[in-house]
């Protein structure tokens, strides 16, 4: 039997409800003029680049994992076997602070090489946000319950997840493809 301290303590039911309710109140306020363009510049983009530091990379991978699926050519930054970037691509990067070195420098280059630049980020004010020819804006008020529930970046990273899973959805249906099409470019696994 628990004591009185153990309904004080942080459960994964509370966290789960807690992070649940925070990202989908903040994808709801994300600009949908801004989805639009960023969803028409993924889909007319020759090839689409993709790239986030720490745990927003682990999110854009899957990103482009889901790209590839849907029949567009996409490339994960920093990989060995990326192309380079060149004028009339897409580059979709993610970045929580929009601060980071590495975000930075991408960013200099795409702008630099003429490519469009979609921005993912937490913070509308940040050195990176300047740089987007798009921006995605997921924002969260701090609250006193986030450092228990939801700590660093965890919030901007699941709601990353889910709306790029979401751009997924509109490319889809943009271009005619279905979850058969995908699954016939799902990598087979041995």
């Amino acid at each position: 039997m628990g004591t009185k301290g153990d309904a004080e303590r942080p459960t994964v039911t509370h966290a789960v409800r807690y992070i649940g309710e925070r990202v989908t109140a903040a994808l709801e306020r994300v600009d949908p003029k801004a989805i639009g363009r960023a969803v028409d510049l993924l889909a007319r983009a020759p090839q689409i680049f993709v790239y986030g530091a720490g745990r927003s990379g682990i999110i854009g991978r899957a990103f482009a994992m889901r790209l590839v699926q849907a029949g567009l050519r996409a490339y994960v930054i920093g990989e060995s076997v990326t192309p380079i970037v060149r004028r009339g691509d897409t580059v979709f990067l993610l970045s929580g602070q929009g601060e980071s070195y590495s975000s930075m420098q991408t960013a200099n280059i795409v702008r630099r090489e003429g490519a469009d630049l979609i921005v993912l980020t937490a913070r509308p004010g940040s050195k990176i946000a300047h740089t987007a020819t798009v921006l995605l804006t997921i924002e969260f008020a701090e609250d006193r319950d986030r450092p228990r529930y939801a700590p660093l970046g965890t919030l901007f990273e699941s709601a990353s997840l889910r709306l790029t899973d979401s751009l997924v959805a509109e490319l889809l249906r943009t271009r005619g493809e279905t979850e058969d099409s995908m699954r016939r470019r799902h990598a087979i696994m041995v």
